[in-house]
Parts: structure tokens; sequence; C-alpha cells
């Protein structure tokens, strides 16, 4: 008996270290555990700040989720705890700069954090996550809504100049190129070289389409005609760009035509693999058929 309160006497009295279910950390007393890896200068962690951490955490020293494999840094926010013990908790005490290593529960973070139905078959009852955790920046709510307001301009400004950019570079190529058919209200300038016979196709036909696409640098960035195949789409529900329902639609079966179109009608600000965005486009089009 006398032994057993020295050896009680010795754990209150020495580094938690030394008496931790797991070795070199320290114990809460809420379930979490903790070991300071490289202590930072920055302020400690308020409730509400908006951080960038830079984690990982593993099961039985295999990984599970690291922030590396994210093509975005990973953000998150300082708050009330989900669970005792979780990794809001284990935020609450860290400072800028500081590089910690967490033990959680497993049971808790994939039911109460990850919300599983059932817990993966590698997760047993009493498992700990190891968590690593670094913490480069916090700023306020009010300091991060601020930065992603002037981002978000930034973007806007940047968007605007690209657009007029990509205007004036399709009015200089159309007129470089002898083109004078008159746009029509979209935009769109569509110019027939085959006429072809009968109605044209309507809302939600299925028509059949040959094409050759080009960059307004002659670039052909694919053509069905080289496969030997013509695409197929039900016209005017969206299925393809809106030059191509617009432009389609002025056709009859047989005819054969070019049509200029405009980034907007495109594929706008979003680059499409080998098209850049703010492309304007050429396409050489012949409707085969239509039903």
């Amino acid at each position: 008996m006398k032994k057993s309160l020295i050896l009680v006497a010795l754990c209150l009295l020495i580094s938690a270290t030394s008496c931790s279910r797991f070795p070199g950390y320290k114990a809460t007393g809420t379930g979490l555990y903790y070991k300071t890896i490289v202590e930072g200068t920055g302020n400690k962690l308020q409730p509400g700040d908006v951080i960038h951490p830079r984690l990982a955490y593993y099961i039985h020293d295999s990984l599970l989720f690291s922030t590396d494999y994210l093509s975005e840094r990973a953000v998150d926010q300082v708050h009330e705890s989900l669970f005792s013990g979780d990794i809001y908790e284990a935020f609450s005490m860290m400072h800028v700069g500081d590089s910690m290593s967490f033990m959680i529960s497993a049971d808790s973070a994939f039911r109460k954090q990850f919300h599983a139905e059932e817990l993966p078959s590698y997760i047993k009852p009493g498992d700990y996550l190891r968590w690593e955790v670094v913490i480069d920046d916090a700023m306020s709510e009010e300091a991060y809504v601020q930065e992603m307001q002037k981002q978000q301009q930034k973007m806007q400004e940047e968007q605007a100049v690209m657009e007029q950019q990509s205007k004036a570079e399709f009015s200089a190529w159309l007129a470089a190129n002898g083109v004078k058919a008159e746009p029509r209200e979209s935009g769109l300038i569509y110019v027939c070289t085959k006429k072809g016979k009968g109605p044209k196709p309507g809302y939600k036909q299925n028509v059949k389409v040959h094409y050759t696409g080009k960059l307004l640098d002659g670039t052909v960035f694919d053509s069905s005609v080289e496969r030997g195949e013509p695409i197929a789409f039900p016209l005017g529900v969206g299925q393809v760009i809106k030059g191509w329902d617009e432009g389609i639609a002025l056709m009859s079966k047989g005819e054969k035509g070019i049509l200029y179109i405009p980034y907007d009608l495109a594929y706008g600000s979003r680059q499409v693999g080998p098209i850049p965005a703010f492309s304007n486009l050429i396409f050489e089009v012949e409707l085969v058929d239509f039903e």
C-alpha cells in the first residue's frame, strides 16, 4: 500500500510524460494528449480565429490524411469542441508558430467530427488518432472576411481586364480575316458555306454534327472529322456550349458552315483541356442529321 502511494505521488510530482498513456505526451484530463515539438512565439489562438493549419493524422503510424495533398491551403476556424479532447480543443491550446502532436480518440473523431455512421474496419475500440499540427498564421474572423473581399475584388478586376482583352482580340481577328457577317444579338457569328435542305432542328431534337474546332491562331483542339464519327446531342438543353446550341439551330440537314463563337458563348473564364480561359473559338460544322 505504501509503495502504491509513493508511485502516485511520483506521478503527480514529475513530468506527466512518464505516466501518460502515450510516452512523451501530457494529458489534459479531457481525453486529449499533447506533445510540443516546436514552441512558437506568436499569439495564442483565440475563439473565432481563422487559421491555415498544416496537419496530418495517422492510425497506428499509417497516414490517413494530410493537408499536403490538398490543391489549396486548408482553412479552419477555432471554435467550441465537438467532443471532449477533440482537434478544436487542441487548436485552442496552440500559438502561432507551434508544431504539436496530439492523440485524439479515433472513435469520437470518426463519429462526431467526420460523421461516420460506422467505424472503418481498421479502427478498433480504444484506438487513438495521432494528429501532427503546425499553425503558421491566424487572423480574426473580421480580418479574414476583409481579406477575402479584397481577393474577390482583385479577381473581379483581373477578370474584367481579361474579358476586354478577349473581346478586343476577337474583333481584331474578325477584321483581319475578312469576316464581315453581322453578329447576332448574342455575339455569335454564323457563316453558311453550303446550304442544306428542309426544316431546321428544334428544341430537344437529337442532332448529329461533324465539326473541327480551332483557336484563333489556327490550332485544332478537337475534330470529329478526324475521328470519323459525328457528335450526337439533344439541342438546346445545355449539353454543349451556348454557341453550339444557338448556331446548330440555324442550320438545315446537310448544311455546312462556320461558327465564330465569342468566349462568353464558349467556355468563358474556364480553361478546358487545351482551350485557354477566355478563348474565342471557331468551329467548322456540318449538320449531318437530326430527328
